[in-house]
C-alpha cells in the first residue's frame, strides 16, 4: 500500500509533518520521503530506505535540514518518493498512493510524443509517480493535469502536489483510497491516515470525496474541483490495513471490527474456552466475537513490537514465514488444554497461518477453530497494492480450487456463493492445509453491514469479481 501526509502551516511545519508520516508507517514497506519548502531556500527532499529501519530513526537526523511551512510526506511501498519535478508549472513535489494497472500504456503513449523521457527507472519499469507528473505536465495548469490523471489512469491514484506556496490534494477517480482534511490553529493538513490527527492537535475537518482536488494553503482548504458520484472505496481499509484509530467516511475502524466479529458470533454455533485475535488486526474482531458470544476474550499469543515489523513487508515469502513466527510469542498457560477460537482478518495464502496453528497444538491446545473476519479472496486486487500476490494462483482459496477442479479458474461466481456446495467444499480444503479444527468465513453481507456503508459505495472485487 502507502500512505501520505502534508501540512501547511504559518509557521514551521516540519515536527508535525516529520510525526504525521509516521503514523502512515504500517502501511509502507520500502522507502520513506519527506519535502519542504521555503520562500528562502526552496525544496529540500530527503529518501531513505525503510526495509529494516522504521522511518522515524531513519530521518531523525535529517530534522535540523529541513526549514519551511509547507511540506509533503509519504510512506512508500515501493517506489522511491517524493519526486521533485520542473515543469511549465514551475517547480513542485509529488508523491502518490495507489496502482497503475496501464503503466505500460500510459508510458509507451508519453513516448510516442517525443516530448518527454523517464529517469527514475527501476530496472526496465517506469517510476509509478513519475508517470503521473508526465501526465500532469501535458496540461495547461494543475488542476487539469491531475484530472489527466484521474482520467486515464485503470487502477487508482491518490496523491499529493506541493508547490512553492500550497498542497493540491486529490483523491483517486472512485475514491479507493481515503483522504481526510485536518486543522487546527494557525496550520492545515492532509491525511490519508485520520489516526495521524489527534496528537498533533489537529481535528479532521472533513473526507475529500472521489476524484476531489483541493489546494491548501495555511489559511484554508479551497476545493479546485468538485467531487465525482461514484465511491468505491477498499472494503479491506476496516478488514485489514487501516489503523484502528482511524475513520474513513465517518466510519471507524475499531468500530467496524467489533462488528464484524459480533457478526462472526451471531453465525456461529461452537462451543470454545477462549476467544482470541491473531494480532494486530485480529483483536478488534475477537473483542467483538467475544462480547457478542459472552466468552472470555484472551491472549494466547503476544505480539512482541519493538523490533518485528507486520509480515506482509518483506517481499520474499521465506522472509515472510520467519517475521510472522518470531514476533508472534507463544503463551502456553492460556494455550494447553483449550479450546480456541482465533479471529483473522483474511486469509490470503495460508501458508504463515497454517505455522501458527502447527505452533498452538504443539503448545497443547485441543482445538483450534478460525473466524476469518471476510470472506475467502479468490482475486488479487488490481486496484491497490495490497492483498495481491505474485499469480492469483498462489491465493489460498484458489489454490484449493485447483485441488478440485483441476484449473484453479473455474466456476469462480460458484465457489463465491457460501450456499453452494462447491464453497463448502473449497473451505474444507483450505481447513485441512492450515490443520484447523473448523474454519468458516465471515459472509459478504455481513461484511458490508459491519463497515455501515451501502454495498454500491464498497469495493469488494478480491471476494466477488465485481467491478461496480
Amino acid at each position: 500500500m502507502g500512505g501520505f501526509f502534508g501540512v501547511a502551516a504559518k509557521s514551521d511545519c516540519v515536527a508535525d509533518l516529520f510525526y504525521g508520516t509516521d503514523y502512515h508507517s504500517h502501511l509502507g514497506t520500502r522507502r520513506g520521503g519527506m519535502v519542504v519548502t521555503h520562500p528562502q531556500y526552496g525544496f529540500k527532499r530527503n529518501i531513505h530506505d525503510i526495509t529494516n529501519s522504521p522511518f522515524r530513526t531513519k530521518f531523525e537526523d535529517d530534522l535540523p535540514k529541513h526549514r519551511g511551512n509547507i511540506g509533503i510526506g509519504v510512506i512508500s511501498d515501493s517506489e522511491d518518493q517524493p519526486l521533485l519535478i520542473a515543469a511549465h508549472h514551475g517547480q513542485y513535489a509529488i508523491v502518490t498512493v495507489g496502482r497503475i494497472e496501464n503503466l505500460g500504456e500510459l508510458a509507451a503513449e508519453a513516448l510516442r510524443q517525443r516530448k518527454t523521457h523517464f529517469s527514475e527507472m527501476k530496472g526496465n519499469e517506469v517510476n509509478p509517480t513519475e508517470l503521473v507528473a508526465t501526465l500532469i505536465n501535458q496540461e495547461e495548469n494543475l488542476v487539469d493535469g491531475i484530472r489527466r490523471v484521474q482520467d486515464s489512469i485503470v487502477g487508482s491514484c491518490s496523491l499529493l502536489l506541493l508547490t512553492t506556496d500550497a498542497i493540491y490534494a486529490a483523491r483517486d477517480r472512485f475514491g479507493r483510497t481515503p483522504i481526510t482534511l485536518g486543522r487546527k490553529e494557525g496550520a492545515w493538513a492532509v491525511s490519508f491516515e485520520s489516526c495521524a490527527f489527534p496528537n498533533l492537535g489537529y481535528q479532521a475537518h472533513r473526507h475529500l470525496g472521489p476524484r476531489e482536488i483541493v489546494r491548501i494553503t495555511p489559511d484554508g482548504a479551497e476545493q479546485m474541483a468538485a467531487p465525482g458520484d461514484r465511491l468505491q472505496i477498499c472494503s479491506f481499509l476496516w478488514v485489514y490495513y487501516g489503523y484502528p484509530a482511524s475513520t474513513y467516511e465517518g466510519i471507524n475502524v475499531e468500530d467496524a471490527r467489533n462488528r464484524c466479529g459480533a457478526a462472526l458470533a451471531r453465525a456461529d454455533q461452537v462451543d470454545v474456552d477462549v476467544v482470541a485475535g491473531i494480532p494486530d488486526s485480529g483483536i478488534g474482531c475477537a473483542v467483538g466475537y467475544a462480547s457478542a458470544a459472552r466468552l472470555p476474550y484472551r491472549r494466547p499469543f503476544v505480539k512482541y513490537t519493538p523490533t518485528w515489523p507486520r509480515s506482509f513487508m518483506p517481499q520474499e515469502q521465506r522472509v515472510r514465514d520467519l517475521v510472522a513466527k518470531m514476533k508472534l510469542i507463544p503463551v502456553r498457560a492460556i494455550i494447553n488444554g483449550n479450546r480456541l477460537l482465533f479471529c483473522e482478518d483474511s486469509i490470503v495464502r495460508g501458508t504463515q497461518l497454517r505455522g501458527i496453528i502447527t505452533r498452538l497444538f504443539d503448545y497443547g491446545a485441543r482445538e483450534i477453530h478460525m473466524r476469518p473476519a471476510c470472506p475467502p479472496l479468490l482475486h488479487g486486487c488490481k486496484f491497490l497494492n495490497f492483498s495481491r500476490s505474485a499469480s492469483d494462483l498462489d491465493l489460498a482459496a484458489r489454490k484449493a480450487i485447483a485441488e478440485l477442479e483441476g484449473d484453479p479458474n473455474v466456476a469462480l461466481d460458484e465457489y463465491a456463493d457460501p450456499d453452494s456446495e462447491q464453497y463448502q467444499r473449497m473451505v474444507e480444503v483450505i481447513r485441512g492445509h492450515v490443520g484447523l479444527t473448523s474454519l468458516r468465513y465471515q459472509r459478504l453481507p455481513d461484511l458490508v453491514e459491519a463497515i455501515g456503508l451501502p454495498r454500491e459505495k464498497l469495493c469488494t472485487y478480491c471476494w466477488d469479481g465485481a467491478e461496480r
